[in-house]
């Protein structure tokens, strides 16, 4: 499989009990399809999978892949302490029709590499899914360093790797010494160096409330191979947050491109209120 585009880890609206928001859930991932995200991430850790059940955890995936209806990718984030509990979200995901999963390192185990990459294996073997890794030991406590991605290479499901480490020696790493890992880029302030080291796809939290900006920036480097127009993106927007006369939440991104000045405004309403996306 191959990944290109922006890929959005979804946030989880929750309401004041704790509960999920579903509503909220769905107008945010309509929100996200409508504003051409490539694909969407659910139970990442934008999305706060570790405050929810595993049977939650099912039910937005279910929500999601009804909602999308095949019009962006779908990735499932299977993250957990127990490999028990990552193969059985796998397992589940496989059968309701996500195209992917993702897979980090057990959080607070600190398993050895090879502990961590049977953790990854035994998964791929119950789901037999398309799999791009999650790098991201400032969250789980180990990285993927290089044995674990010569283990997992033993099988062809192990596609990407979301880096998001913000090491930037581990793209060189990973650029040179794994090209049949696809980069994708998990450090938001690294999009650039990553596009320009081969990476196609990026995996932005901060697509959930500006996926245009994100999109554009992907178009420059990736699609038109412009990283003069892609600097320009990255290096001059500005972001600000308000209310509009209704009180409703705002946020302004605005960047230049080219001789143009780009400006983006998405208010709470045009995700549902309910879902308390800009509430600060």
């Amino acid at each position: 499989m191959q990944f290109e585009g922006i890929y959005t880890p979804i946030i989880t609206p929750f309401y004041d009990d704790g509960s999920i928001n579903e509503e909220g859930f769905t107008q945010v991932i309509e929100f996200l399809v409508g504003s051409g995200s490539h694909g969407i991430v659910v139970g990442g850790t934008t999305g706060e999978y570790y405050a929810q059940t595993l049977e939650e955890r099912v039910h937005l995936l279910q929500i999601a892949n009804q909602t999308i209806n095949g019009r962006a990718t779908l990735m499932a984030g299977v993250g957990a302490i127990r490999t028990e509990d990552s193969i059985e979200l796998a397992q589940t995901a496989a059968q309701i029709g996500v195209d992917a999963l993702l897979v980090n390192s057990p959080p607070y185990v600190l398993p050895t590499e090879v502990e961590n990459a049977a953790h990854a294996l035994a998964i791929d073997r119950a789901a037999q899914l398309p799999i791009m890794l999650y790098n991201y030991p400032g969250r789980t406590g180990v990285g993927m360093d290089e044995a674990y991605l010569n283990l997992v290479s033993a099988s062809k499901n192990f596609c990407a790797i979301k880096e998001s480490s913000g090491d930037i020696n581990r793209l060189h790493l990973l650029a040179n010494n794994f090209p049949q890992i696809q980069l994708s880029c998990g450090a938001d302030d690294q999009a650039l160096e990553f596009f320009v080291w081969g990476a196609r796809s990026w995996v932005c939290a901060g697509g959930n409330f500006a996926p245009e900006a994100h999109i554009a920036l992907y178009e420059a480097c990736v699609v038109n191979q412009d990283f003069e127009l892609g600097e320009d993106i990255n290096n001059n927007g500005s972001l600000d947050y308000g209310e509009d006369l209704n009180g409703n939440g705002v946020l302004d991104y605005r960047y230049e491109r080219g001789d143009d000045i780009v400006s983006i405004r998405i208010t709470n309403e045009a995700v549902g209120n309910k879902s308390g996306v800009f509430a600060q």
